[in-house]
């Protein structure tokens, strides 16, 4: 499969480019907006260009998938993984690409700095007869790909609404260490939404990163924001960004806000917090196309769910992703 004929299959991505050595790439945003984050912040500037929620995605009676990968730049390590029908039978976590020559990573001191760039190869098989298909990228890291085989025909899925996801690392992925067992990986099976997301780890309500994306007309936006920057002593980034949202997609669009979720990390501001969350909800609900749904509703208040007390490990983004697909539901979203 060339790699043209492969961005028929590859969901999640606004844009492409092919290096000189035949690698695709696939960006989440415009060139304008990786700009802005290359001036702003260089952590958030690598973490824009991430595999974030991007799949391969197909109908095949094919029984045998291989592909290269090249992974370029790396947050923290999760996995490729592969469903069959909704189902994950395969996983290949990206720590064990890695091992040589590097330690184990310590949670509780960060990561250390990894060996990169690091090439691979991937070679799955499949059962019999006709299946959908779905290949999880990695989540926190930069995933290239090139020489995808198939041993078969493929036939492009149907999706369902156009969703532009906008959020921090909880929505990039970061905390299940596992990329399709990410709340919004967890909840899109279920919805089958045609995403394009935008989660960048660390981020705020920030206007300055809505930008107008040529082309791109998303039918309901999600945005998930709030954690990072509940020290802010007014709601006015808050209002900001609402008003740049919907100055950018209009006031018909449907869209929805995920206060932030329950985090126990930092007992001595949780009343600060709590209170920032009210107000997002108050800003938000101002809209008359915002649907607001509380992130203390989400997620259980107990340490077994979160990797760090803040974001959701795999068992509390299981309750995110299918917590938040009820709410959807219910509100009729």
């Amino acid at each position: 499969m060339t790699n043209e004929q492969l961005k028929n299959f590859y969901f999640g991505a606004y844009r492409f480019e092919e290096t000189e050595d035949g690698w695709l790439k696939a960006f989440q945003y415009s060139k304008a907006q990786e700009e802005y984050f290359k001036e702003a912040f260089d952590f958030w500037y690598d973490r824009c260009t991430a595999s974030t929620a991007k799949t391969i995605e197909f109908i095949t009676e094919a029984t045998k998938l291989s592909f290269d990968f090249k992974i370029i730049w790396m947050g923290s390590p999760d996995s490729f993984e592969l469903a069959v029908d909704g189902q994950i039978t395969k996983i290949a976590y990206v720590m064990d690409f890695m091992k040589e020559g590097m330690p184990e990573p310590d949670f509780s001191k960060g990561f250390p700095g990894w060996n990169l760039p690091k090439e691979g190869k991937i070679a799955w098989e499949l059962p019999e007869g006709k299946k959908s298909v779905v290949i999880y990228l990695p989540s926190d890291a930069t995933v290239l790909v090139k020489n995808f085989e198939l041993n078969g025909t493929a036939e492009r899925p149907q999706k369902n609404e156009k969703v532009l996801w906008l959020g921090d690392s909880i929505t990039q992925g970061f905390g299940p260490l596992r990329s399709a067992q990410t709340y919004v990986s967890v909840a899109n099976r279920i919805l089958n939404y045609d995403i394009v997301n935008q989660g960048i780890g660390g981020y705020v309500y920030d206007k300055k990163s809505l930008m107008k994306m040529d082309g791109y007309q998303p039918e309901k936006i999600i945005v998930a924001l709030g954690t990072n920057q509940y020290g802010d002593e007014t709601m006015a980034a808050v209002e900001e960004y609402y008003e740049t949202l919907t100055g950018i997609y209009g006031h018909e669009i449907p869209i929805l806000c995920i206060s932030p979720i329950w985090r126990g990390d930092q007992p001595e501001g949780y009343e600060k917090f709590v209170s920032f969350c009210e107000g997002i909800k108050e800003v938000a609900g101002r809209y008359q196309n915002v649907t607001i749904i509380d992130g203390f509703t989400l997620v259980p208040h107990l340490k077994e769910y979160y990797l760090d007390n803040l974001h959701p490990n795999c068992l509390g983004a299981e309750n995110y992703g299918r917590n938040l697909v009820e709410m959807i539901r219910k509100l009729r979203f």
